[in-house]
């Protein structure tokens, strides 16, 4: 992972491959944001007329490289778009700092150091340029070969691909190494990253290398590196204990299915909460196959279980006082001779029946089977999270993912949380006239409802099988898990690592008491 060291030095003195300064836009040209002074001043103060002179106007995510003068150590100079000019007295948005720095971080890839100078007024200034340039300092380059290969099969030695490495140091400048606040901010964003970049390689690995036992297989190799402890159930021990979602949706791969407990525990911990993640690797439809160009990205329908693995793990490198259970619910949905049929009944782990009318509904009877587990542990809440409908991304667009609840107060908690870490988040409501669309004449509910809503009717279902009076909240993600455009900011393109930093930050707010 690229590293990351807080310095006191001056943006023309520091050696590095290139110095990063923000850029703003202004009533009528561009204008040069603080932390770039020292860089100004070796333009002989005419820096942001050069800017205009090359096109930039300051917007937000906008990159212009241009040549270093003497005065600087470093022989290039990024100027980074942070947009609009804030108001007298105000700083930047830290979201705007953090996808500035992201968008710098991509652009230098292929460098070995970048030393950021965008304007830090606090520490959290600081975490934000932090996470941000570390964000932005990824790729997944494990199935790319460099070099040259005989690819035309002719000896011609065709370059087979150039894709450039990340970032590999960043220096954050304008900091304050030895303020306790700084260096926490540098740790924690180090320690943070480090685990959504393990959930966006998850993601971006091809389902032949990860099913279900190699996905259990990290989470215990996880857990013996950060002292976790955890449990695997395989196929047998779920078929033995009744857990009828998660083999009824596992049963027609030729990997069968596991149930994950990954538990951080801290002696002083006073409150508890339980992530629960769907972890489909594959996910073909099972017999209600889903038609070409809906199964090319299948892949990512495990960014859940992901997002849970890397939030236990985060939370045990932070040392968070608050135990945190994560519960991976891993299954590959396939058609074959023994998968679950339109119109078979399971019964769950909860002992409830389940009329299937649609096998491309798989996320909730995995899901079921994992909250009825959760919540027999009594934890003081409930978080799951799932890539689970498409309704929820008509609904919200590819950026955003959706938030329904039992208890409206947590909602909105999450909400400003997720806000507040920098992911695109909106409340849903929990219609209860849909859940009548429900009612099965042969089970005690069926995984279909109304057609319109359909991503409050998933959340509704979930809802059946959650323990009385847990508290409890659904992140529907499937619009922000996997981009499939060009990358912005400090999103790349494949998986996002979406909802890792959201659930850190509510497991840090829970050890702190903020919530009741």
């Amino acid at each position: 992972m690229t590293a990351l060291t807080i310095s006191t030095s001056s943006a023309a003195t520091l050696r590095a491959d290139a110095v990063v300064i923000g850029v703003a836009k202004g009533d009528k040209s561009p204008v040069v944001a603080p932390g770039a002074e020292a860089v100004d001043k070796a333009f002989d103060g005419k820096l942001a007329t050069v800017l205009e002179t090359l096109g930039a106007s300051g917007g937000e995510g906008e990159v212009t490289k241009l040549p270093a003068p003497s005065g600087l150590k470093a022989p290039v100079v990024l100027a980074v778009g942070l947009g609009d000019t804030p108001a007298k007295g105000e700083g930047f948005g830290t979201e705007a700092l953090r996808r500035a720095a992201g968008a710098a971080a991509r652009a230098l890839a292929g460098s070995k150091k970048g030393a950021f100078a965008l304007p830090v007024q606090d520490s959290g200034d600081a975490s934000a340029i932090a996470e941000g340039a570390l964000l932005g300092a990824y790729a997944f380059n494990t199935y790319r070969n460099n070099g040259n290969s005989n690819a035309d099969g002719n000896g011609n030695g065709k370059k087979k691909d150039d894709k450039k490495e990340p970032l590999a140091e960043v220096v954050l400048l304008g900091g304050k190494p030895r303020d306790k606040a700084f260096k926490a901010a540098a740790e924690r964003a180090t320690a943070l990253i480090a685990e959504v970049n393990r959930a966006r390689d998850l993601v971006n690995t091809p389902s032949n290398d990860l099913n279900p036992t190699s996905f259990a297989a990290a989470a215990q190799d996880a857990a013996k590196e950060h002292g976790l402890k955890i449990e695997v159930l395989d196929d047998k021990a779920l078929a033995k204990g009744g857990y009828g979602g998660l083999m009824g949706v596992g049963q027609g791969s030729a990997n069968p299915p596991r149930l994950v407990k990954l538990a951080y525990t801290h002696p002083k911990a006073k409150k508890s909460i339980a992530l629960v993640g769907k972890g489909i690797t594959y996910d073909s439809g099972g017999i209600s196959l889903k038609p070409a160009g809906h199964n090319e990205t299948m892949k990512c329908d495990m960014s859940g279980a992901a997002a849970v693995f890397a939030a236990v793990v985060a939370t045990a490198k932070l040392g968070l006082p608050v135990n945190v259970t994560g519960w991976l619910a891993l299954a590959e949905n396939m058609p074959s001779g023994t998968a679950t049929r339109p119109g078979d009944v399971l019964t769950m782990y909860s002992g409830k029946t389940v009329e299937v009318l649609n096998t491309d509904a798989e996320g909730r009877l995995v899901l079921a089977d994992a909250l009825t587990r959760a919540s027999e542990e009594k934890p003081d809440a409930i978080v799951d999270v799932a890539t689970l409908t498409g309704a929820m991304v008509l609904a919200l667009g590819n950026r955003t993912f959706g938030i329904m609840a039992n208890d409206d107060a947590f909602r909105t908690a999450i909400h400003e949380i997720a806000e507040e870490v920098g992911e695109q988040s909106w409340p849903m409501p929990m219609p209860t006239e849909l859940r009548k669309g429900m009612d099965s004449p042969v089970a005690d509910i069926s995984n279909m409802g109304e057609r319109m809503g359909g991503g409050l009717v998933a959340g509704l279902f979930l809802k059946e099988f959650v323990g009385d009076g847990i508290t409890w909240a659904h992140l529907d993600i499937a619009g922000p898990a996997f981009h499939e455009g060009a990358p912005y900011g400090y999103t790349p393109k494949g998986g996002t690592g979406a909802a890792v930093r959201t659930l850190v930050r509510l497991v840090e707010r829970t050890a702190a008491g903020d919530l009741a």
